[in-house]
């Protein structure tokens, strides 16, 4: 690289990416990787699988960057063409990569497969290039130096892409010329939003250090603040702004790096060796779903209930006909019989339950789209509150489903059981 902040390029390729078969998610873990070594991405191209055009855009990058990534184009079909652009773009000559099949045989054997020629495909390269190991897939990624460029390419699928970041951001920092210094901390919070947390950092903390980076990456149903160093000398200053973030939103940060909601209330009840339960209707099952999607989860989490229909909420629930009738399943009264029915199945020392309107349809004047009830807690302690989250139906079941786990974390951890986003959300 001719500089010690080399300029990177991102090459994406593929057909179903420009018709959005594909969401691009790849070149965003590329940028996040590399942000880890200071270096930023200033341009990313995304082409189809067509090879004049690939083979123009990969010689004009090489010619004005330092770096170029290339993501996709290295499968086993006829429209996987990154091998045969680079080795143009080189001009080299494709042949098998003795390397590449042996990494084909012990992957086909694995598996108790057959070698055949499509696969082998996979291991036809640019002569001269050397091999980028892929732990998991079939395709090994490859990289050539192509006058004063660095030329790497990698697999389309994320998680193969994934499971080799570790190995090119380890070479890409021993490349550097410099020593690496550049430290993140995340900090997942659930329950802000972007212009809040911005305004409330702007109002309460307005001498922020320049040395301290600030971003938000805004996701759903969590927000993740980032605190970025590009030297160690500057750790001091972050933490003292980290302790002032905390003083600011310290109820709705959930933890560091990757936490989420659901491991962080299954880490709480572990703890105390208690267990949790769901009884669910409008977010069908979703509250479950993210704590079993956590390995480990069954020993805090041994049943969840999902009671869409009324007769379904009375039969498995015990949900009185009579609370049914005259309050309707969007009510305090059911979402209270809901819980307390589902820890007396269950055995559970807490439960959250929840009822609510969906949408696009089913509102009333009394009960409009994204209104829902929410009930959280114990036998001797259930607490319930209504709100209005008038979203889109997919992203209203996955914030109400945050809501009850954040809301059983808050009684955890014997925090203020009324946040910001319950006064935002009060239904009318």
């Amino acid at each position: 690289m001719r500089n010690q902040t080399p300029r990177v390029q991102l090459l994406l390729t593929g057909n179903e990416i420009m018709s959005g078969d594909t969401v691009d998610s790849n070149s965003a873990l590329i940028a996040k990787r590399l942000d880890e070594l200071a270096i930023p991405v200033y341009r990313k191209v995304t082409v189809g699988d067509d090879p004049g055009l690939l083979k123009r855009e990969l010689a004009s990058m090489a010619a004005n960057a330092d770096l170029v990534i290339v993501n996709g184009g290295l499968g086993p079909t006829i429209d996987d063409l990154t091998a045969e652009i680079l080795a143009a773009v080189a001009g080299v000559q494709l042949a098998e990569h003795p390397q590449a099949v042996a990494h084909l045989e012990t992957w086909c054997a694995a598996r108790n497969l057959k070698l055949n020629a499509a696969n082998r495909k996979q291991a036809i390269l640019p002569a001269g290039c050397l091999i980028v190991d892929n732990p998991i897939g079939s395709a090994v990624g490859f990289e050539m130096q192509v006058s004063d460029c660095r030329i790497i390419c990698t697999p389309g699928v994320p998680s193969e892409l994934r499971a080799m970041m570790d190995t090119i951001v380890h070479s890409l920092a021993a490349q550097l010329q410099r020593p690496v210094e550049r430290d993140i901390l995340r900090l997942q919070t659930f329950g802000l939003g972007e212009s809040s947390a911005q305004q409330l950092i702007s109002d309460h903390l307005p001498d922020w250090p320049a040395e301290v980076e600030l971003g938000f990456r805004a996701g759903a149903p969590q927000m993740e603040i980032k605190l970025s160093v590009n030297r160690r000398a500057d750790l001091p200053a972050r933490q003292r702004c980290r302790e002032r973030i905390e003083h600011l939103f310290g109820d709705h940060i959930i933890g560091e790096g990757d936490s989420l909601l659901a491991e962080r209330v299954l880490d709480l009840l572990r703890q105390r060796s208690q267990t949790l339960t769901t009884a669910e209707s409008c977010t069908g099952g979703l509250i479950a779903s993210m704590l079993t999607s956590i390995p480990g989860s069954s020993d805090a989490f041994h049943a969840g209930f999902v009671t869409y229909a009324n007769h379904i909420k009375h039969s498995v629930l015990g949900v009185s006909e009579a609370a049914l009738g005259e309050h309707g399943a969007v009510s305090e009264e059911v979402v209270r019989e809901m819980a307390l029915g589902a820890l007396d199945r269950s055995g559970a020392d807490y439960a959250i339950a929840v009822s609510g309107i969906a949408g696009p349809g089913g509102g009333t004047d009394d009960k409009p789209v994204g209104t829902v009830w929410l009930a959280w807690g114990g036998r001797d302690t259930l607490l319930t509150r209504c709100l209005c989250w008038p979203v889109e139906r997919s992203l209203f079941q996955t914030m109400i489903a945050a809501a009850g786990l954040d809301m059983i974390r808050r009684m955890l951890l014997g925090l203020d059981s009324e946040p910001r986003y319950f006064r935002q959300r009060k239904a009318r």
